[in-house]
């Protein structure tokens, strides 16, 4: 796992290609999306059907898959941990750009 506890990003912009290097692994990449796309789904649902109570499933959804992917499939520690609002918007331009073909899906 590498150590990134010194380095600092002064804005998203210089922190987005660190966090796509965090996830070079197919899969998890891929449980990111899982994850990205469930929260969007409850967030939805939860809203058209005022079940309010079903928000509190969102981070559950969105970082248990992404975190069987960092621990498991790349085996580094999740930048979310060191880096927590850059990771979350990370992780929905990282959905973007899948799904408008700028990074493979």
């Amino acid at each position: 796992m590498a150590n990134h506890t010194n380095q600092r990003f002064n804005s998203f912009a210089e922190f987005y290609p660190y966090y796509l290097q965090e996830h070079s692994n197919d899969i998890c990449r891929r449980l990111h999306y899982v994850g990205s796309l469930l929260v969007l789904s409850i967030f939805i649902y939860a809203l058209s059907q005022r079940q309010w109570q079903l928000l509190w499933l969102m981070p559950l959804a969105g970082y248990g898959f992404a975190w069987v992917g960092h621990f498991v499939f790349e085996k580094n520690k999740p930048a979310t941990f060191q880096y927590p609002l850059y990771s979350l918007l990370g992780d929905w331009v990282m959905l973007k750009d899948a799904l408008t073909g700028r990074i493979r899906f």
